[in-house]
């Protein structure tokens, strides 16, 4: 058996996190930010919860790590998340200057770091991340096609 590498140890506490928004009915994603070992900002998905269509597991993370930081700057931060964000978390992560995101499951319907747009790595913008995709995707991916299967399933009773 292997020793799980650091980014797997983080990648399950956002993983915790997806679980969570899954419970609460949400699309299972999370999301963490660490800063020198240590999590400064946590967020799942509360779109549905808070009828509010920018709450995003990484737009939450975001908001509690500048929070906790008291700078919007997220320098010297990594953003572990279990989907490939979006256009608008891509932006935010770019924004807050976060060097690195490591994600889990590619999303190739709206994935916004190398599958249908790369903001990240955009070369027009003034700040640059690097996206590390790959790590537990399975398991992250497993989480989500449970949790659609189970909605189809619902649907299909009604």
């Amino acid at each position: 058996m292997t020793t799980p590498t650091e980014d797997e140890v983080w990648m399950r506490k956002a993983l915790r996190e997806a679980e969570a928004a899954g419970a609460a009915g949400e699309v299972p994603v999370g999301a963490i930010i660490v800063h020198k070992g240590r999590i400064i900002g946590r967020g799942h998905n509360q779109r549905e919860t808070l009828h509010d269509p920018t709450a995003h597991a990484e737009m939450i993370a975001i908001t509690a790590a500048a929070s906790e930081l008291e700078s919007w700057r997220l320098l010297e931060c990594t953003l572990y998340v279990t989907l490939e964000p979006c256009t608008m978390c891509a932006g935010a992560i770019v924004l807050a200057r976060i060097p690195r995101l490591v994600y889990a499951s590619s999303d190739p319907k709206a994935g916004a770091c190398g599958s249908v747009l790369d903001i990240t790595r955009n070369e027009r913008l003034n700040h640059r991340v690097v996206p590390e995709p790959g790590v537990l995707a399975e398991e992250c991916s497993e989480v989500l096609r449970e949790f659609f299967r189970k909605r189809r399933a619902a649907a299909a009773d009604e």
